[in-house]
């Protein structure tokens, strides 16, 4: 089975991100692969791991973690062979917490699937832009396919300190249909090099 964490990557209060992660999570419930038990899919929210900026002594190329919220973070991380990011977009790029969390590991990362879902006022294209780059220096094969929520046409605002309801267009699912797909494709095809890489560590 292909394992696949839906990243809340905003710890903000009142994230809007965490009310697209979890219309995500509803969408990939739906699709075959879930239903027919050849995929699962399960919500990471940063904000449960309370992580501090960077604190490890050694960069994390070496896989030398000294601390338990590192070990905890890396566990998750580990036992997943894809991930979906669901990210805002603050000043043209990512959030600082999730930049942080994703620069914590990195032997984790390697050899993995990853999408997209982001949402902003510009649908935080410019965000997803940025982690495109990250995760192709973390060896994650990145998918085409991207959701892009618009702030004014996707959710129902009557608060801007609020959440707001998500309403997206009959289109974005079945962009996310396609994500999920290129996702359990990709992270199916390069099971082989995580496994190799796994043995490899053992030997």
């Amino acid at each position: 089975m292909i394992k696949v964490a839906i990243v809340v990557g905003s710890t903000r209060p009142s994230r809007r991100t965490e009310v697209a992660a979890r219309w995500v999570a509803e969408v990939a419930a739906r699709h075959p692969a879930t239903t027919s038990g050849q995929a699962a899919f399960e919500l990471v929210d940063l904000a449960d791991y309370e992580l501090p900026m960077l604190d490890e002594p050694a960069p994390a190329l070496f896989g030398d973690y000294r601390n338990e919220h590192t070990a905890r973070w890396a566990g998750t991380v580990g036992s997943f062979d894809g991930f979906v990011f669901v990210t805002p977009e603050y000043n043209h790029s990512a959030p600082a917490a999730l930049k942080n969390a994703i620069d914590f590991l990195y032997a984790e990362w390697n050899n993995r699937a990853a999408g997209f879902v982001s949402h902003g006022v510009h649908g935080g294209t410019r965000a997803v832009e940025h982690l495109r780059l990250t995760m192709t220096e973390l060896q994650v094969a990145n998918v085409r396919t991207q959701v892009v929520l618009s702030a004014f046409t996707d959710f129902e605002i009557t608060d801007p300190t609020e959440p707001g309801v998500i309403a997206p267009g009959p289109h974005q699912e079945l962009t996310l249909m396609e994500l999920l797909d290129e996702v359990i494709a990709w992270s199916r095809a390069l099971k082989p090099l995580r496994e190799g890489a796994s043995t490899g560590a053992r030997a």
